[in-house]
């Protein structure tokens, strides 16, 4: 790279920093600042550490002191890398993108976060971990508005971007937030475990950590088509009727297990099962019985597979005027023009407004479906909200650890969704940097 095209990249960086502390309106001296950008480049120069399933097991497995104190100081270490590569995107974002709601905030967020990481002490015992842990788990929380702040903010920013921009820079960031979010939450769960804590969603399949090494897929998906099956995915008809109960049949390999993590599973499955359960409503409205969902499961020699059929007219209808099915996966309203659509963003925005945000979890939103009524019902917050994260998040979910997730459309008649995932451990995270 030539001096020139050097100073103008460092120049672009500087306006851009300079843009979020104006729109974020901080006060801070130009010297500290200077000093916490050395921090930045130093933390942005190293490499991260990606880890394997099978690396999180194994090092999990028989845990002691010296163990545990040496997964807190990987964590410790590791995340402020991973933080200050995402600070790096954000700040070359152009000008128009910078100034979009949401965006200020999850710069903000991360510049909090990436101090309080490199300025955290190492831990050297037991007691140390446990206030590190509280530490984690506080950050967790405050990160929660991270999903909805950054789709809303890029929602917005689409018109200024070309889709396959906005899509890597989206993808990017939310990989590496999933890293940081299994990275913390493995720590405190095995921390827990060494403790003797119990926690409420442990199950009878073992556990290493947040990993089942055991995990039942049949069980999984009987859990989210359970869940599903009475549940009322969109306001009632015209007539105030109740929607008709779906049948989600399994077939298949219904023995397999293998080692994973249940919530980024579940996860996918759900969502491609609450999407087929909707479609199959809606093209066989005014039926008294509905056509059953089918999910396969097949086992091959490197992989896990997942294929949820459905009856449902299609992906690409009136409800989704897409090119390819796979424009469902991104954020660009130039692939997918439900990014602009006012519902959405109105829901988006109040989401990012409140404490909780989005965990993108399958218990949280079976939370918001059982919560008492209130405004944020009506705002968009409740069970009937739309936000159109579920299938990019899926996707996401998916290739986290080296998996897939493909959309093939019978237009007219239904829907075939593919899930592989990796079913030996080995892959390494897919953290682009």
């Amino acid at each position: 790279m030539s001096r020139l095209s050097t100073r103008c990249s460092v120049n672009l960086i500087n306006r851009t920093q300079h843009i979020f502390r104006k729109c974020s309106k901080r006060n801070e001296s130009t010297a500290l600042h200077f000093y916490q950008n050395k921090q930045l480049e130093l933390y942005a120069s190293k490499e991260p550490k990606p880890m394997t399933l099978r690396q999180l097991v194994f090092f999990g497995r028989s845990m002691d002191e010296d163990r545990l104190v040496k997964s807190a100081n990987y964590v410790r270490t590791e995340l402020p890398v991973r933080i200050a590569h995402r600070l790096r995107d954000l700040q070359k974002l152009p000008y128009i993108v910078v100034t979009q709601e949401g965006i200020a905030k999850v710069y903000e967020l991360y510049w909090s976060a990436f101090e309080k990481y490199w300025k955290y002490p190492p831990i050297t015992n037991i007691k140390e971990n446990e206030a590190f842990c509280e530490f984690l788990a506080g950050l967790l929380d405050e990160h929660a508005i991270v999903i909805p702040s950054l789709s809303l903010g890029m929602s917005l920013s689409s018109p200024y971007l070309a889709p396959d921009d906005l899509d890597s820079f989206m993808r990017r960031m939310l990989v590496s937030r999933i890293s940081r979010r299994v990275l913390a939450q493995h720590h405190i769960a095995l921390s827990e475990n060494y403790a003797g804590k119990q926690k409420s969603w442990e199950s009878a399949e073992p556990n290493v950590g947040i990993i089942t090494t055991g995990l039942n897929v049949k069980a999984s998906i009987e859990k989210c088509a359970n869940l599903l099956r009475h549940q009322s995915l969109e306001a009632e008809d015209a007539e105030g009727n109740a929607e008709i109960p779906a049948e989600v049949v399994i077939e298949g390999d219904v023995n397999m297990r293998f080692s994973y993590i249940r919530e980024h599973l579940e996860y996918i499955v759900f969502e491609l099962l609450k999407n087929s359960i909707r479609a199959t409503r809606l093209n066989q409205a005014g039926s008294a019985s509905l056509p059953p969902i089918r999910a396969t499961i097949a086992a091959g020699d490197n992989a896990v597979g997942i294929r949820i059929s459905d009856q449902g007219g299609g992906l690409i209808t009136v409800q989704n005027p897409v090119q390819n099915p796979s424009d469902l996966f991104s954020f660009s309203h130039i692939r997918n023009s439900a990014r602009m659509e006012h519902s959405r963003l109105i829901s988006l925005r109040t989401a990012s407004s409140y404490r909780r945000g989005i965990w993108a979890t399958v218990n949280e939103q079976v939370e918001n479906w059982n919560r008492s009524p209130d405004p944020e019902k009506d705002a968009g917050v409740g069970r009937h909200a739309r936000m159109g994260i579920g299938l990019p998040m899926s996707n996401i979910f998916a290739t986290y650890f080296g998996g897939s997730l493909d959309l093939k459309s019978l237009d007219g008649y239904g829907t075939d969704a593919y899930v592989r995932l990796p079913k030996l451990g080995t892959n390494l995270e897919a953290v682009n940097f």
